[in-house]
């Protein structure tokens, strides 16, 4: 599927609350328990909805919303070796977050993408929007412009961040834009490296993923992103290999620090338990 394809897929059988296989399967639904509040997984191949949990429902996303940063930044085809550079007006004044580049730091463009999808680094996403032509109403303005391409009825962006509880999303708006940011080779790259560094003088800065499960070798996964504030919980989106077919998961307002790992974790056994062997 093309990313500015409207993806109408089918829906999943959902009974009471219940999460279950879809309509198409042969084998009983069974009751998966996820502490997710929103959940939905997708056949990344037929569109078949294989768990769904308040997928309809209108959340705020955090820093899921640095997917679409990425997309609107590299349909923009600026230069991706230009030299940003972070200033007081990438602060986090809304949440005070911590960041690990200081005021003054200078890096490319490609790298502060980089940082921003992969430790998802708030000044390195804010000074992508800051510097874009037209500055941050026309990157924010694009966003949105990007949703409505689309066909997201439930979206909305207000900052390239996320640290606002205004950027939101329904879990089936957020298939389609992961299913949009899938055919992007650098959002592909950069979601999925275990870690990168920042040479800073004299000093190299190490910055993991902020996924966890792309150090895990149980796990092949093509894109991931997570994102946390508190009006958000923890979420968690996904494009991997389970039970030999390629998925979608995303995974909404998980109320415990580790409990979206643990949800991602109870998903693969239960597909590859009901659905086929392990990947």
């Amino acid at each position: 599927m093309g990313c500015g394809r409207d993806m109408r897929w089918a829906f999943s059988l959902l009974v009471t609350g219940c999460l279950c296989l879809g309509a198409g399967t042969t084998r009983p639904p069974a009751r998966l328990a996820l502490k997710s509040a929103s959940a939905l997984v997708l056949d990344q191949s037929t569109g078949q909805a294989l768990v769904e949990k308040q997928a309809g429902a209108v959340l705020p996303i955090a820093s899921l919303t640095k997917l679409m940063t990425a997309m609107v930044l590299l349909d923009a085809r600026l230069d991706p070796k230009e030299k940003l550079t972070i200033t007081k007006d990438d602060l986090d004044v809304l949440r005070h977050s911590r960041s690990r580049l200081p005021v003054g730091t200078q890096l490319p463009r490609e790298q502060a993408l980089l940082l921003a999808l992969l430790a998802s680094e708030n000044r390195a996403a804010h000074a992508l929007g800051r510097t874009f032509p037209g500055g941050l109403p026309a990157f924010v303005r694009a966003m949105n412009a990007k949703a409505a391409q689309l066909g997201l009825t439930g979206t909305h962006f207000v900052d390239p961040t996320g640290l606002s509880s205004s950027n939101v999303a329904t879990a089936w708006d957020l298939a389609q834009i992961l299913q949009a940011a899938y055919s992007y080779p650098e959002i592909r790259d950069f979601t999925t490296r275990p870690e990168t560094t920042l040479q800073a003088g004299r000093h190299s800065i190490a910055f993991p993923n902020t996924n966890a499960l792309v150090r895990n070798g149980r796990w092949n996964i093509g894109l991931s992103k997570t994102g946390y504030i508190e009006e958000a919980g923890r979420c968690l989106v996904m494009q991997a290999m389970l039970a030999n077919r390629p998925v979608l998961v995303i995974l909404l307002d998980s109320w415990g620090k580790y409990s979206r790992l643990g949800d991602a974790n109870r998903i693969k056994q239960w597909l590859e338990t009901r659905l086929g062997p392990k990947s």
